[in-house]
C-alpha cells in the first residue's frame, strides 16, 4: 500500500458520483478539498463519520473546504446513503478503485479476528494546487470535522 502523504501531488482522477456524474480532481482546482475514504456506506462508523461532516458542512465550507466522500460502493448504494442522510457533498462510487488506488488506501485489514483487503478509513486534505496538506490516519468518526479544523 503506497499511501499519499503530506507534500505529495494527487494524481489526476475521475470517477462517477452517486448520480452518475463524472467528478474530476480538476473540478476542484484552486480549492481546498477534503477527500474522505470510508469502507462501506450505511455502516455505523461510516454513517457517524459522514453525518458529522454533514452537520459541520457549513463550518467546513466557511473555512474554505469542499468535500468528497469515496468508497467502493455501487452508485445505487451511494445514492441511497446520500439521500437517506441528506449529505450536501458528492459520494464517489469508486467500484474500479481508480481513486482508492490513486490515494493508496486499499490494503490488508483486520476485523473481528479475520484478515482481508479493504479500504482504510483515511482523510486527505488537498490544497488548491493538488498537493496533500494534511492526512488523518486515525479518524474519529463522531468528531471528524473537529480533526479537520484543528491546525
Amino acid at each position: 500500500m503506497n499511501t499519499l502523504k503530506v507534500g505529495d501531488t494527487v494524481p489526476s482522477f475521475s470517477a462517477p458520483d452517486q448520480d452518475g456524474n463524472t467528478i474530476n480532481l480538476s473540478d476542484y482546482s484552486g480549492k481546498n478539498l477534503i477527500v474522505f475514504f470510508y469502507p462501506r456506506a450505511n455502516t455505523p462508523g461510516c454513517t457517524a463519520e459522514a453525518c458529522n461532516l454533514r452537520d459541520n458542512y457549513k463550518i467546513l465550507q466557511d473555512a474554505g473546504y469542499e468535500l468528497l466522500g469515496v468508497s467502493e460502493d455501487t452508485q445505487k448504494k451511494q445514492s441511497n446513503f446520500r439521500n437517506k442522510y441528506d449529505f450536501p457533498f458528492p459520494l464517489l462510487a469508486d467500484e474500479d478503485h481508480t481513486v482508492i488506488n490513486a490515494f493508496g488506501v486499499w490494503g490488508p485489514k483486520k476485523f473481528m479476528g479475520r484478515e482481508f483487503d479493504g479500504i482504510h478509513r483515511k482523510t486527505f486534505v488537498v490544497d488548491g494546487d493538488g498537493k496533500i496538506s494534511k492526512v488523518i490516519d486515525k479518524v474519529k468518526t463522531k468528531d471528524h470535522a473537529a480533526q479537520l479544523l484543528e491546525e
